[in-house]
C-alpha cells in the first residue's frame, strides 16, 4: 500500500471515532510500526495546515483526534447551536491549576493549598469534563483522587501535561508568602 492509502485509512479512523485514538491502536489497525504510523499522521496533519483545510489533527498524549480548524469557528456557530461555554471563575481556575500540577490529588490536599472548601469547584470541573476521578488513595477513609482529562488538554491547547508551564522559584516563593499571609488573617 502507498502512503496516500494509509493516510486515507487514518483519516477515516480519526473522523469516524470522533474521540482521540491511541497511536498503538491506529498502528495495529493499519498494520504498520508505530514510528511509521506517527510519521504518516504527522504528514497528514501538516497537509491539513499547509492546504488551509477545515480540519486539524491534534496530538493528545500519544493519541490523535480530528478537530475543526479554529479559523472556521465563527462560521460553525452560524450553522450549529452555539456550544455552551463554561465560565471558569478564578476559584475554578485555581482549583484546576492545583489538580493539573499535583495530580493525582485529593480534595483534602486541594483544600490545604487553597485554605477553603473545594467541593463545589471540583464538582464543577468534573461536570465540565476538565477533571475526573482517578480512583481512591490507599489511606484511611480512602479519599478520591482527581486528575485532568483530555478535554483539559484540548481546552488549553496543550499536547500533554509536560507542556504545562514550569513555575519559577520566585513564583513558588510568592505563592508561599500569599498562603502564609492568608493563614494569619
Amino acid at each position: 500500500m502507498e502512503d496516500k492509502d494509509y493516510k486515507t485509512i487514518i483519516e477515516s479512523i480519526l473522523f469516524t471515532m470522533g474521540e482521540s485514538v491511541a497511536l498503538t491502536k491506529i498502528a495495529a489497525a493499519i498494520e504498520l510500526e508505530q514510528g511509521e504510523t506517527k510519521r504518516l499522521i504527522d504528514e497528514l496533519a501538516r497537509e491539513y495546515i499547509e492546504e488551509n483545510r477545515g480540519m486539524r489533527i491534534m496530538e493528545l498524549e500519544e493519541a490523535y483526534q480530528m478537530c475543526t480548524s479554529q479559523n472556521t469557528y465563527e462560521y460553525l456557530i452560524k450553522i450549529a447551536k452555539q456550544p455552551k461555554k463554561h465560565v471558569l471563575t478564578e476559584v475554578l481556575l485555581e482549583t484546576l491549576s492545583i489538580i493539573a500540577y499535583k495530580q493525582p490529588v485529593t480534595k483534602a490536599e486541594i483544600e490545604k493549598i487553597r485554605g477553603v472548601s473545594c467541593d463545589h469547584a471540583v464538582s464543577k470541573l468534573v461536570e465540565y469534563n476538565l477533571a475526573m476521578e482517578l480512583g481512591r488513595l490507599d489511606a484511611p477513609g480512602r479519599p478520591m483522587l482527581f486528575g485532568t482529562t483530555e478535554e483539559f488538554l484540548r481546552s488549553f491547547g496543550i499536547h500533554s501535561l509536560e507542556d504545562l508551564p514550569e513555575m519559577s522559584a520566585v513564583q513558588i516563593e510568592e505563592f508561599k508568602r500569599e498562603a502564609e499571609s492568608e493563614v494569619k488573617i
